[in-house]
């Protein structure tokens, strides 16, 4: 059973950003930007590349802009949902034709489309390898992310979501059993079944436990120790989907109040509860912001305080976000592309 947004079909991915891959954005400027004054002293534009020369050498003078859009899949109706980074490679989980497609983080350069099982919705990477959920026959497929080989097919609970990885396991909720799965990532091998007290839908690690939103009525996030002993259940927002750690705090997308909720990670504490739009899924961090997919818009939320500072266009069901090093990637699920932004 495939959860779907009150607004245009959103699901997320939930992408954890790893701290080795976002040293370049992290460099960004967090203050305002500049005004650039025309010829006759008045402001006519901004610079939103101050404070960053990487962006300056790349002529990105806006604050972020569409720069280019890939197809994915086999067919028009593809329906990508979940996005991962590999470290060199975006991946996406293609729910509507059963696939996921590799593609060149540098150019977008399709690398191969290749097939898994019934329903793909969420990705992750291991450090080697690939894995989808296929939600619609209660799989994981694993993938050698060098080549797209399938190195096997693994059970787990009924209507597999967004995954997570330790280091060393990875952690499958499955919305329907109202659990979390944990497997081996060498080899596959169930080590643990544990109960999250509601809906599971994605998961995230924030280098000690693995966060676990609820995406029902219960508007909770479940805390688990890596012996899958639960050390925490914080109240969120209406409905929490996506999940992302920043390096200190966890930021979950609330789809059925528009909100972001920030919690700091020692605790669980909530750090504050910032209004976006109708129906926030995906969660991605990018060494200085948050990025959230709402239904046709991305939201670009600053992580120190919350300050919403960009608002861009992100049409055709926006739901999975991932952050390369350098660029965020969101996945449109009502056809066939992902946008580079």
């Amino acid at each position: 059973m495939k959860v779907r947004a009150t607004v245009p079909v959103s699901l997320i991915v939930v992408v954890v950003a790893m701290g080795s891959l976002i040293s370049s954005r992290a460099q960004e400027s967090s203050q305002p930007a500049q005004e650039i004054a025309g010829d006759n002293g008045q402001a006519e534009t901004k610079n939103w590349a101050a404070g960053n020369p990487l962006k300056i050498a790349l002529l990105h003078w806006y604050q972020a802009n569409t720069t280019t859009i890939f197809d994915v899949g086999n067919t028009q109706n593809s329906n990508p949902y979940g996005v991962a980074f590999d470290g060199q490679n975006i991946w996406t989980a293609n729910n509507g034709e059963g696939t996921v497609t590799k593609l060149r983080a540098s150019d977008g350069e399709p690398l191969g489309t290749f097939t898994v099982g019934k329903g793909p919705i969420g990705v992750v990477f291991d450090g080697a390898n690939i894995w989808a959920t296929n939600e619609s026959v209660n799989t994981v497929t694993k993938l050698r992310a060098s080549d797209g080989k399938v190195l096997g097919t693994f059970t787990v609970g009924n209507s597999p979501y967004w995954p997570a990885f330790d280091g060393r396991n990875l952690w499958f909720p499955n919305f329907v059993d109202r659990t979390v799965t944990k497997l081996r990532a060498s080899d596959g091998k169930n080590v643990g079944t544990f109960s999250t007290q509601g809906a599971a839908i994605a998961a995230a690690f924030d280098g000690t436990h693995v966060w676990v939103t609820n995406a029902d009525a219960s508007g909770t996030v479940v805390r688990f120790n890596l012996d899958g002993t639960i050390s925490g259940k914080f109240k969120v927002g209406a409905r929490p989907i996506g999940v992302a750690f920043d390096g200190a705090n966890i930021w979950v997308a609330n789809q059925s109040d528009g909100t972001v909720s920030k919690l700091r990670a020692s605790d669980g504490k909530t750090l504050g509860t910032f209004n976006v739009c109708c129906g926030p899924y995906g969660v991605a961090f990018d060494g200085a912001n948050v990025w959230v997919t709402v239904g046709i818009a991305l939201y670009e939320l600053r992580a120190s305080d919350g300050k919403i500072i960009g608002n861009f266009n992100a049409n055709g069901g926006s739901t999975g976000v991932a952050f390369d090093g350098a660029n965020i990637w969101v996945a449109l699920s009502l056809g066939n592309v992902v946008h580079k932004f």
